[in-house]
């Protein structure tokens, strides 16, 4: 698992069937930014530009995270983080 910022939305007119109706976010992880490298991700969540938020980076696991058993998924957010306050 990653931990990663959001950083826009990816907008796509073509997509594989098993990824229609899926938010596809660009994300980034947080200790390598400053960089160029940055993933797209299924949104599992609910997650929006500038959360922090978890990325399974695994094919099979981010597959069933997205349920898309059958779909081209290499990353799928599973959670935001919220720091609360307690810190």
């Amino acid at each position: 698992m990653l931990i990663c910022k959001v950083l826009g939305k990816v907008i796509s007119t073509c997509r594989q069937e098993a990824l229609e109706g899926k938010k596809l976010l660009i994300v980034q992880q947080k200790h390598l930014e400053g960089t160029k490298k940055s993933l797209i991700a299924v949104d599992c969540v609910g997650a929006c530009t500038g959360d922090t938020v978890i990325v399974t980076h695994e094919g099979g696991s981010s597959r069933m995270a997205s349920k898309c058993p059958e779909g081209a998924v290499d990353a799928a957010i599973t959670g935001i983080v919220d720091y609360g306050g307690d810190d």
